[in-house]
């Protein structure tokens, strides 16, 4: 690409996941999703992955290309060190425009200019306050807010309560950009027979098991639930063995820890669940709930500024702590899970009203176009 000369396409590097195809959450989707999407349109896709996590996936995925790189495996290391190799890679590259994910990879943000890698940063959520850090690594993150801020050309916040904090803080104007969701008409995998669950008959929880997305208190709101639906806690995480210690260590028998589960599996267990709990109280747009929204979900969400902009009225709230109100909820849609229609109606038009794939990469194409200096086609 040229200056005197507008592209028709594009290079774009993805830096900050751990890769496709997704195994993990939200930003892995977020590669998945656009990066398939952006190459079908016809860019040349790169999405950096973390070897320790991928054996044999090739160099290419659904016309992505991949390229695996090691990283530390430690908690306070691992993303920072894969993203520095990332960017490291990236600098030689001559990419026409870069992703980078995660406000904590900020710190790739100078080398990227060095390299005069246009760059645009997904910054999440104001991950500093997640529960799992400590005090160096709530540092970091705001080091990587303030490195977001003034090295990035531009800053895209997937929420508009994450673009106000940056606004206010930074003195900057974020673009707002959200994820999108979306189902594809495909047959149900066999995991409800698998797993001995009945179509609308158990409520579902997905999520990361970490503090802040609180999996105890579920677990702790559902014990004094009555009946027999049960509840399958569908998720994983490194580096929190003692908190899935005491998850699994539950005396009820109705709980269900089938693991990390992705692709139809995943999808399977969304459409047909009775209940859909979201219990995150950190992040912006969850990938997770915007898609248990578009397969038809009725959604309980942890009361936040950022889950009540996703869920609107579509979506029920309950707020968790002292004087939760999980239970009782949960409670009234057992009781009387026809109620439960009108809600997955609105939530699947809510869903495909304002989180369309489609329009999503459009704007990020876009975006991505006036980053590069290419202009729009």
């Amino acid at each position: 690409m040229t200056a005197d000369t507008p592209a028709t396409h594009l290079s774009i590097a993805i830096i900050g996941t751990r890769g496709v195809p997704p195994v993990y959450g939200g930003f892995e989707t977020f590669a998945a999703e656009l990066g398939t999407r952006l190459a079908a349109r016809g860019h040349d896709v790169t999405v950096y992955c973390r070897a320790s996590l991928y054996s044999g996936e090739g160099s290419s995925w659904n016309g992505v290309a991949r390229i695996e790189l090691p990283a530390i495996r430690h908690k306070y290391f691992e993303t920072v060190s894969h993203s520095l190799l990332s960017a490291l890679d990236a600098f030689r590259r001559n990419f026409d425009v870069a992703i980078v994910c995660n406000a904590a990879n900020a710190f790739v943000l100078p080398l990227l200019r060095v390299g005069r890698t246009p760059v645009a940063i997904n910054v999440d959520g104001i991950e500093r306050n997640r529960r799992k850090w400590n005090a160096l690594g709530r540092f970091v993150y705001l080091m990587g807010e303030a490195f977001s801020a003034h090295f990035a050309d531009r800053l895209i916040a997937d929420a508009e309560v994450i673009a106000h904090y940056y606004r206010n803080h930074f003195a900057i104007e974020p673009d707002v950009l959200a994820y999108g969701s979306g189902f594809p008409e495909e047959a149900d995998s066999d995991v409800l027979a698998r797993l001995g669950l009945e179509e609308r008959k158990y409520v579902l929880y997905v999520s990361r098991f970490e503090p802040e997305n609180n999996p105890e208190a579920v677990v702790d709101a559902y014990a004094k639930v009555r009946g027999s639906v049960p509840l399958v806690m569908v998720g994983d995480a490194p580096y929190a063995d003692e908190l899935i210690k005491r998850l699994e260590a539950t005396t009820d028998s109705r709980v269900l820890f089938p693991g990390a589960l992705y692709g139809p599996d995943y999808r399977t267990l969304q459409r047909n669940a009775l209940l859909y709990i979201q219990a995150t109280e950190v992040g912006g747009t969850h990938p997770a709930l915007i898609e248990a929204m578009s397969s038809g979900g009725a959604v309980l969400a942890n009361d936040t500024p950022e889950n009540r902009e996703v869920g609107g009225d579509a979506v029920r709230y309950f707020r968790l702590g002292s004087g939760q109100t999980l239970t009782a909820l949960m409670q009234e849609s057992l009781d009387d899970p026809g109620a439960l229609d009108v809600y997955r109606t609105m939530a699947r038009d809510r869903a495909r009203s304002t989180y369309d794939w489609s329009v999503v990469t459009d704007r990020y194409e876009t975006l991505l176009f006036e980053v590069a200096g290419a202009g729009v086609r």
